[in-house]
């Protein structure tokens, strides 16, 4: 069993596997992103590397991230592997989209049903501003045919101030007649363009003052460790949730490691690298003794890591989303 600092399990890695991404949204990274070159990144091998001890040492659940993780070649393949990985239970994937309509029925044969679709908008043009890219048919594609094929699916919205918080009940209304979770996520400083980040008007509690406006909210049991304040509107198929991304309230259960695509680790979001497992594989050094070192100095929440972490804050794509 894998024990941070402050007692908590940890059982849960997310994984970035390429920084690389088919969209240009604001809030994630800047416009001209300058990507890492192949060699640095970690490769399916040491993937797996680095998941089978942490698999024996009790991670059961790994979410796939990116970038967009369809970017990367071979990546059903790699899923596979870590399918057949003893004491992986659980393979989510999150994804913008664009690209992952074909590859759904892949997915479910794997087991790999539990999909996060990053969407922001519900309007077309406003798709374009949000991401410089015009590809908001190809993500409403994969939407209808995530639920077509009945995986469980959850919308991640990021709510932007002046920019999609008047589409907020829009997404509430998706929940009436499919089964799909809406998430609504604070913004956080991670758009990789430097300072200027001062906080957010757009908060967990304004968010479910807007929805509470015209919805009768409904509080369900949060799972265990989730980072998401869930409810259930009457007479709709689906469900809602908040997650504090910037207000960090969930940090006390958090049970995440953060692997990104060129072996860095992150045991909070809001902090620096603590080391890097790729390096470590090339020099020979043993994983697990470093991972458990890192563990052991982690910081108690996203505040006390920020105090610690260096002021410029990377792109969301380098750090796994």
């Amino acid at each position: 069993m894998l024990l941070d600092a402050q007692q908590r399990v940890i059982n849960y890695v997310r994984l970035s596997v390429t920084d690389r991404c088919n969209l240009r949204c604001t809030y994630c990274m800047p416009a001209d992103m300058k990507f890492a070159k192949k060699d640095t990144l970690l490769t399916d091998e040491e993937i797996i590397t680095v998941l089978s001890p942490l698999a024996a040492a009790g991670v059961s659940k790994v979410r796939i991230t990116g970038g967009e993780p369809f970017l990367r070649p071979g990546l059903l393949s790699l899923l596979e592997k870590i399918h057949n990985i003893e004491g992986i239970a659980n393979i989510a994937v999150t994804t913008n989209g664009v690209l992952t309509s074909d590859y759904i029925p892949a997915l479910k044969k794997l087991g790999a049903d539990h999909i996060n679709l990053s969407l922001d908008t519900l309007q077309a043009d406003r798709f374009i501003k949000i991401t410089r890219r015009d590809s908001f048919a190809a993500v409403i594609k994969t939407f209808d045919s995530l639920l077509a094929h009945q995986l469980q699916v959850k919308i991640n919205m990021v709510v932007m101030d002046n920019v999609n918080t008047d589409e907020i009940n829009d997404f509430v209304a998706l929940t009436k007649d499919a089964p799909v979770s809406v998430r609504f996520i604070e913004e956080m400083p991670f758009n990789g363009q430097g300072h200027g980040f001062s906080g957010i008007n757009w908060n967990y509690h304004r968010i479910l003052e807007t929805i509470s406006v015209q919805y009768q909210l409904q509080k369900l049991s949060d799972a265990p460790n989730t980072t998401s304040i869930n409810y259930r509107i009457p007479g709709h198929q689906g469900s809602i949730g908040v997650i504090p991304a910037y207000s960090r309230t969930f940090c006390g259960s958090c049970n995440r490691l953060r692997i990104a695509a060129n072996g860095g680790v992150r045991t909070c979001l809001y902090g620096n690298d603590v080391l890097n497992l790729k390096k470590l594989i090339n020099t020979g050094q043993p994983l697990m003794p470093a991972i458990i070192d890192a563990l052991n100095a982690r910081y108690a929440d996203g505040f006390e890591a920020e105090k610690h972490a260096s002021l410029d804050k990377a792109s969301m794509s380098l750090i796994g989303g």
